[in-house]
């Protein structure tokens, strides 16, 4: 728990403190007026954010994964938006970093370097029978032709790129698609209707004909091995992130609020010992969620600086740890956050539900956030791993239970 507290920790976050202030400012404004986050996420670009875990010898920032998951939740804490909308390019950045050294892996990080960002497009929808990818990508003699539509494509509408999961038409195989979003065959629709996280940039994204560079075609089995518990991270950071924001607002809201109750227990609401019962109490679940999650990120960088060492039982042990770990702490943040987000109301007053204010977006973004990869098959994954061995799942699949 000490690294967030480093000073290499410190000199990174004061970079971006003062952005995240700026993006904090603007937040309830693009909450109660539905307005997509492309100035705070063109800031970001800017500021070099997207490239946070590129080594620094490769022109980025170097930070660990307990480093980006805490600047994650400090960033969450203005704008929960951002860190999802974000969530596919860290977690193809992650995986670039697993892969050799080689002039393609030179050439992502120069384009992340110049401010490009990646977006999610995995999820299909509709009458599909389990694990069936509709989504197709077809070789040409200039490269392949990706075919296909997407949902929950998060982050895509801010993205210069899109890490698609389809299936090879030639030979069937499960493959990962960069696609770039800058042509006619890539049509992004902004149609994502959830009641929280409603700035993250999803929705539907359709590719006809998207034209698809030679190289940019992995197969999927060669993706790295942490990504589940890579991606819960984030939407752990969220959470996090979340909790904090719900502390802050609670703490004003006491501190300026000037009506009390007759039956109140003192003249100022800031001094009344059970509303100040209740801010301590969302406090200390806060602490919590953001103490949780910033140690499992230990074992996700322990995954990190084992993926290539060659060692396959250290490796697979590694993968397992953090895949516990992160679905250990899904169970806490998923419980407290949300109550946290409640609890606001017991120490503010009714007029704190209005519209204007936008306090309740943090119980609908914590719920939304906390309804990804349901917690309640983590909370067995990590029963069977602490009485029976059984590795948790790794990866899965959605679609029909045929």
């Amino acid at each position: 728990m000490s690294e967030p507290l480093t000073t290499q920790y410190e000199i990174l976050a004061a970079r971006f403190r003062p952005l995240f202030a700026r993006i904090a400012e603007g937040a309830v404004e693009r909450e109660t007026t539905r307005s997509l986050a492309f100035e705070p996420i063109r800031w970001l670009k800017e500021a070099g954010f997207g490239t946070l875990r590129i080594p620094v010898e490769e022109g980025g920032l170097g930070a660990s994964l307990p480093q980006l998951f805490q600047l994650l939740t400090e960033l969450a804490e203005a704008d929960s938006n951002l860190p999802q909308a974000l969530r596919a390019h860290f977690a193809f950045v992650e995986d670039r970093l697993n892969q050799p050294d080689s002039e393609e892996r030179k050439r992502w990080f120069r384009r992340f370097i110049d401010g490009e960002l990646v977006g999610s497009g995995w999820t299909e929808i509709g009458n599909l029978k389990l694990g069936e990818v509709v989504t197709k990508v077809t070789p040409t003699p200039n490269g392949w032709t990706l075919n296909g539509h997407k949902f929950y494509s998060t982050g895509t509408l801010y993205a210069d790129w899109i890490d698609v999961y389809a299936q090879r038409e030639d030979n069937g195989r499960d493959v990962i698609v960069l696609v770039n979003t800058q042509q006619s065959g890539v049509i992004r629709e902004d149609d994502w209707d959830g009641f929280g996280q409603r700035l993250t940039g999803s929705g539907t994204t359709r590719f006809e004909q998207a034209q698809v560079e030679a190289a940019h075609v992995y197969d999927f089995s060669e993706r790295f091995h942490y990504q589940t518990a890579f991606y819960q991270h984030v939407l752990l950071s969220t959470l996090a992130g979340i909790a904090r924001a719900v502390t802050r607002d609670a703490a004003h809201g006491v501190a300026q609020r000037k009506r009390i109750y007759s039956h109140s227990n003192a003249r100022l609401v800031k001094q009344d010992v059970q509303v100040l019962q209740v801010v301590g109490q969302i406090s200390s679940w806060a602490y919590a969620v953001e103490a949780t999650v910033q140690q499992a990120t230990h074992s996700l960088q322990k995954a990190y600086e084992r993926h290539d060492s060659g060692d396959e039982a250290a490796i697979r042990q590694a993968n397992v740890q953090a895949e516990v770990d992160s679905a250990k702490a899904q169970v806490i943040a998923s419980d407290l956050v949300p109550r946290a987000a409640t609890e606001l109301f017991n120490a503010l007053g009714a007029s704190d539900t209005r519209t204007s204010k936008a306090l309740d977006r943090h119980w609908r973004n914590a719920r939304t956030v906390a309804s990804h990869n349901p917690v309640i098959y983590k909370t067995r994954n990590v029963g069977d791993w602490e009485v029976n061995g059984n590795e948790p799942t790794f990866i899965w699949q959605i679609g029909n239970g045929e």
